[in-house]
């Protein structure tokens, strides 16, 4: 069957079409993004104004639209954190309806991380045992950890790219000092939530990152992925160490041409390096493996294990 995922997220509308049938893995049909940056459409009150409501309607219409023309057997549509931490999500969520005829389903950053901790085993395999995987999309950082599909713990962080940026990085390029304040509110969030992971659970065999920040910062840092297997570069900690200095003196506009770095990443880029690069050093991580896929392929299996029987309730929207 070709199955459409339309996932509003903070940063961009994005639709991923693939063909998926139970026993097999999901092939990649059609993908297309439309790009909002919700984290820039909130006013004082945390709700998303006038300018980015039409945005997130235009990005869903044209979404729709697509998956008209290609013709799928379903299409399940979700929201992430921008709209579930919006003040009038509600609203903006009936509004969605009301004029493109979506519904969309809202995760919470639980529902994210564990959706997504299955679509990293399944791209890993169980050989890859205990994982601990970090998240960053542009409103939350969800943590996930455990040695199954699903995790034994996760939590979800307001620590996302763009709302970092938004929050403390107002300046372009920003200053030291704000630089440092996003670091040490970084520090102390992830120091808060540790000792879930470090008391309860064994140390990971895999730390895994996933979501478009750390895949375009394992390009910029590691490399182009490889020529023959196709798999992502690793990230290690000491290059994010080495390229944040260089990264805090550009302004957006000169980062969006980085290697890896597309125009809608270059204004929140510095924020996810440096949130990233903090929660690797609070969690004494080394190396980062990089998984292609994430949430919007974990919602793909989930839907194409409801159609093998296997138990797992479908993403519906």
């Amino acid at each position: 069957m070709r199955l459409g995922v339309i996932d509003v997220g903070s940063n961009t509308v994005h639709l991923l079409v693939v063909d998926a049938h139970p026993g097999a893995s999901p092939i990649p049909f059609h993908s297309q993004r439309s790009t909002v940056r919700l984290m820039r459409y909130l006013d004082a009150h945390g709700a998303i104004v006038e300018e980015g409501v039409q945005l997130i309607l235009d990005g869903v219409k044209e979404s729709v639209r697509t998956a008209r023309e290609i013709g799928v057997d379903d299409l399940i549509s979700t929201a992430t954190s921008a709209i579930r931490e919006a003040s009038n999500g509600d609203e903006v969520l009936a509004r969605i309806t009301r004029e493109t005829g979506v519904q969309l389903q809202v995760l919470s950053g639980e529902d994210e991380a564990r959706i997504t901790m299955l679509a990293v085993r399944r791209w890993l395999g169980w050989s890859a045992g205990e994982v601990l995987l970090f998240d960053i999309g542009g409103g939350s950082f969800e943590i996930a950890q455990g040695a199954d599909e699903y995790p034994d713990v996760q939590v979800s962080l307001p620590l996302g790219a763009g709302r970092s940026t938004i929050n403390f990085l107002v300046e372009d390029p920003p200053p030291y000092e704000a630089v440092s304040k996003l670091r040490a509110h970084a520090r102390a969030e992830f120091t808060r939530v540790r000792e879930e992971f470090f008391m309860e659970r064994p140390r990971p065999k895999r730390v895994v990152g996933t979501s478009k920040t750390i895949r375009s910062l394992a390009r910029l840092v590691g490399g182009p992925p490889d020529p023959v297997t196709g798999d992502l570069a690793q990230l290690h900690y000491v290059g994010l160490r080495e390229w944040e200095p260089s990264l805090r003196q550009m302004p957006g506009s000169v980062r969006e041409f980085l290697p890896g770095i597309t125009p809608e990443r270059g204004y929140q880029i510095l924020a996810g390096a440096i949130v990233l690069r903090t929660a690797m050093k609070v969690f004494e991580v080394e190396t980062l493996n990089v998984s292609p896929w994430a949430l919007r392929e974990g919602i793909v299996l989930r839907y194409i294990d409801a159609l093998d029987g296997r138990g797992a309730e479908p993403v519906e929207g």
